[in-house]
């Protein structure tokens, strides 16, 4: 006999046998619950007042028997029924209630949280029988701006709804909606944001989110954003929009969720158990960007060790492989689990991979040293992410580096050499993009790639005056400098894309800023730039000062 799930404690001998003889009712296909076992849940639920709840799966058998009390009831772990995209968990549930006429809100939520195929509340009337049956079910496009359907209340005694042929029918419907979505093959996303911010400032971070996750190849079919006084801890958002926003994603034919902030690993799991959809946060977006953009061996190395790290305290799983005992016949104790062994496995490869960049910054600085021979200055152009940096360096220097109208299009470093008019030769350096909230493991992993900034004589911030986020995106780049201690190296302000502003407004941005007004794709407009650097230059040179700060340098790296 299976056991009772719920409140069973103060229940006597008899009142259990009769709960537990309700796993050998069966129901036929066409009823969500016969007459007969609707008036006997009734009257168990009246005798032992508390409510009775069935999980019925769909060849009619009774899966679940579950106690709760006058309130409601609770719902066991059901997780080892998966969920294939496009359809239903594969379980009704069926309970008695005493204050709730018809389907509460807590009905609503387990319908949508647990994709179940059905929700009926049985209520009771002033004797032994039942009064109606209330039955709810999603809906595979929303119809009604709810997400779900409510049918009208069903006498006790007539059923016969074709409750299989309903359910098939839904299932069929959202079968049809995910295959046409699905066959291009393209991810479809929806963006979600849980702040305490303003909502300005939350609207720009999802648009920004929304730029990557199109710089990444993936469709954005909607964002969510919800205000908060404080962020819910496990779930990040509430438990009412969390319903919705499941019931959003089944319409949609959404195939991963993605957060606009760095998610711990137990709220991927909590989110997880609750969503059988990827959720990836920020920093797994930005990453995945990276290993599509990495060409070099040195950037995959960066990369892969950046993902490595960012995956290691989240190397978790929901089902109960990983826990399964890995020690052989004579091994002393259990051995390692699964879970165990992954991890160092992780931790091997993040080791090798530290070593082979340790050996690429031993390379760079071999490099760096047979520039210095020939004292050429380095000029490194800077920058947020998208804002025309290798579209400069290939004007400038008649490169044909890869440049796009998308965020982070180049993420490997290229040098250029670019004489000026009196003689004068540099290298000029374009780095990789700089975005809000860089991740740390990638700030870490790309340290051989960054450290090629603190050598640099002169930087040149590249700005998007016609981004509406420039103020905040010059802030982001001066802030990621800060932290790596680069700002005593003397820096131009490149405002960029003039040809998109009005004229008035770039030359006033142009003294506010003390920048210089450059259209990247326009060589007649970077005179103004070249002049300037070149001037940077002569005056480095004729300076002490700039043998103070190489002489500081070389304290810093060595220290």
């Amino acid at each position: 006999m299976k056991k009772l799930h719920g409140n069973i404690r103060g229940l006597k001998a008899n009142q259990l046998r009769k709960l537990e003889k309700l796993y050998r009712r069966r129901i036929p296909p066409q009823y969500p619950i016969t007459t007969d076992l609707v008036r006997e849940i009734s009257h168990l639920s009246k005798d032992i007042r508390r409510q009775v709840g069935l999980l019925i799966n769909r060849s009619g058998k009774i899966d679940y028997v579950i106690i709760g009390d006058r309130q409601g009831i609770v719902i066991p772990d059901i997780s080892h029924y998966r969920i294939a995209p496009g359809r239903l968990r594969g379980l009704r549930c069926v309970h008695t209630t005493f204050t709730v006429d018809g389907l509460s809100q807590d009905d609503l939520t387990d319908l949508a949280l647990l994709r179940l195929d059905l929700m009926a509340a049985v209520t009771l009337a002033e004797g032994l029988e039942p009064k109606m049956v209330h039955m709810g079910h999603l809906l595979p496009v929303d119809r009604k701006g709810e997400g779900f359907e409510i049918l009208p209340p069903q006498n006790p005694f007539d059923l016969d709804i074709g409750c299989l042929e309903l359910i098939r029918s839904l299932e069929s419907e959202m079968g049809h909606l995910k295959k046409a979505q699905a066959a291009d093959g393209t991810e479809r996303a929806l963006l979600i944001s849980v702040t305490t911010r303003s909502r300005a400032e939350a609207e720009d971070s999802l648009e920004e989110l929304k730029e990557l996750a199109g710089s990444c190849g993936i469709q954005v079919l909607g964002t969510v954003l919800q205000q908060r006084r404080k962020v819910d801890p496990r779930f990040l958002l509430g438990t009412g929009r969390l319903r919705n926003l499941i019931i959003e994603t089944l319409q949609k034919g959404v195939t991963l969720l993605i957060f606009d902030r760095e998610l711990t690993p137990a709220q991927i799991r909590s989110i997880t158990d609750l969503i059988d959809l990827k959720v990836i946060d920020r920093t797994q977006l930005i990453l995945d960007i990276f290993a599509q953009r990495a060409q070099t061996r040195e950037g995959k190395l960066q990369v892969e060790l950046a993902q490595l790290r960012y995956l290691l305290p989240r190397l978790v799983t929901k089902n109960t492989a990983m826990s399964r005992l890995t020690g052989g016949i004579g091994g002393r104790g259990p051995g390692e689990t699964k879970l165990e062994i992954n991890r160092r496995r992780v931790r091997k490869r993040i080791g090798r991979l530290e070593a082979a960049l340790t050996d690429v910054s031993h390379h760079r600085n071999r490099q760096r040293a047979r520039r210095d021979k020939r004292r050429l200055p380095i000029v490194s152009i800077i920058g947020y992410t998208n804002a025309g940096k290798s579209t400069l360096l290939n004007t400038l220097t008649h490169s044909r580096v890869l440049a796009e109208e998308r965020m982070f299009a180049t993420l490997d470093p290229s040098s250029r050499r670019l004489r000026f008019p009196r003689d004068i030769e540099v290298i000029v350096t374009d780095t990789v993009g700089f975005i809000r909230d860089l991740p740390r493991d990638l700030i870490s992993a790309f340290r051989a790639t960054l450290e090629e900034l603190t050598h640099a004589d002169l930087l040149v911030h590249v700005i998007d005056i016609h981004n509406p986020r420039y103020e905040d995106q010059i802030e982001s780049v001066e802030t990621i400098l800060n932290d790596l201690d680069l700002q005593h190296i003397p820096q131009i302000r490149v405002l960029n894309k003039i040809d998109l502003i009005d004229p008035e407004e770039a030359a006033a941005l142009a003294r506010r800023l003390d920048g210089v007004l450059i259209s990247a794709k326009t060589p007649r407009t970077l005179t103004g730039l070249v002049t300037r650097v070149a001037r940077t230059i002569e005056a480095g040179r004729s300076s002490s000062s700039w043998a103070d700060r190489d002489a500081s340098l070389t304290r810093h790296r060595v220290a």
